[in-house]
């Protein structure tokens, strides 16, 4: 490439100090030109430490920057909508964090945005452009495990006692299922290659978190009677698990979700003989930055237009299901 996209961050939240701004920075595709937050002393502070030359002290001027390209929105989950549609309303292509919205309606809204503006939208599903991944859908397609059956998924840890965390927001979006059941459920849509029919699920909604579902368990129906059985919380033991169940064998991915270069390996069973793939490593958020930047400049799109939407009506499905405790239909 001969000229880097211009990256914009639209506020300071770990996951962009800690992660994403530091995989722009080893990217080949991109470069960090400003960062804003809601006052100019805390942009001011991690534009210096990243070495940034601009720092602004609201997202306002940053999206009025020309020399801006695209922008990463780390934002709480209910900002997500305003600030996907002005960053697209002011050229800017957009990569936001999952959840992308807090509704399917948002999502729709974000999407039409985009579209009118001719920005690419993308959600920030860093997993998914982990070399790994493309391994995994290679060794199904080619029928090594047979057909496939099941999958499962998991994703748990235990921030139970951190009240004050903006997961444990319900009007913020808060809730096990927007922060890591996301992951099992785009995973199944992912390696299904289809998209679900219903759900049924049982959630513990805590009253000493604002009644966001810190755990979450359940079944998505795809397609052929097969099925994703998953459960994610945010008040249990840490762990992440991956399944995918066919005919002849089956493929265990032990950190599906967040693995780098040391843990992408994988276990294939078929018959009595279990196989140790030594997955080819890679920080997916490097991966993520330099994918986005191809989409941008006409290469391979990240996901489908209307991937966004799909996510959000399963996730809010899942929702509905558990508050209603019953079988919720997606068709």
């Amino acid at each position: 490439m001969t000229q880097k996209l211009r990256w914009g961050i639209l506020g300071c939240a770990q996951i962009a100090t800690g992660s994403v701004m530091p995989a722009i920075q080893e990217s080949q595709s991109g470069v960090i030109e400003a960062v804003a937050s809601r006052g100019l002393e805390k942009s001011s502070r991690v534009a210096a430490e990243f070495g940034i030359s601009k720092a602004y002290g609201s997202y306002e001027e940053l999206l009025a920057d020309p020399g801006i390209d695209a922008v990463y929105i780390p934002l709480p989950n209910h900002l997500h909508r305003e600030w996907v549609i002005r960053a697209a309303e002011a050229g800017k292509h957009v990569l936001c964090e999952k959840p992308i919205a807090l509704s399917s309606a948002e999502a729709e809204e974000m999407v039409a945005a985009c579209r009118k503006a001719g920005v690419h939208l993308a959600e920030a599903y860093m997993y998914r452009h982990h070399p790994r991944i493309a391994q995994l859908r290679e060794i199904i397609a080619r029928g090594d495990i047979g057909e496939l059956r099941a999958i499962r998924g998991a994703f748990t840890y235990n921030d139970a006692g951190d009240t004050t965390n903006i997961r444990f927001k319900s009007a913020w979006g808060g809730g096990s299922l927007y922060d890591v059941g996301c992951y099992p459920l785009s995973a199944a849509r992912l390696l299904f290659d289809a998209e679900p029919e219903a759900v049924t699920v049982q959630a513990i909604f805590s009253p000493e978190h604002d009644n966001v579902d810190m755990m979450a368990s359940g079944l998505v129906e795809f397609p052929g009677g097969v099925s994703l059985t998953f459960d994610c919380g945010m008040w249990a033991y840490n762990r992440q698990l991956l399944e995918v169940l066919g005919t002849e064998g089956m493929i265990e991915v032990p950190i599906p979700f967040n693995a780098r270069f040391e843990d992408a390996d994988f276990l294939v069973y078929k018959g009595a003989e279990v196989s140790r793939f030594a997955a080819t490593g890679a920080n997916p958020y490097v991966a993520q930055a330099d994918h986005f930047a191809d989409a941008v400049r006409g290469g391979k799109p990240l996901a489908a237009e209307n991937d966004p939407v799909l996510s959000m009506r399963l996730i809010e499905a899942c929702l509905d299901s558990a508050r209603r405790r019953e079988r919720v239909s997606l068709l």
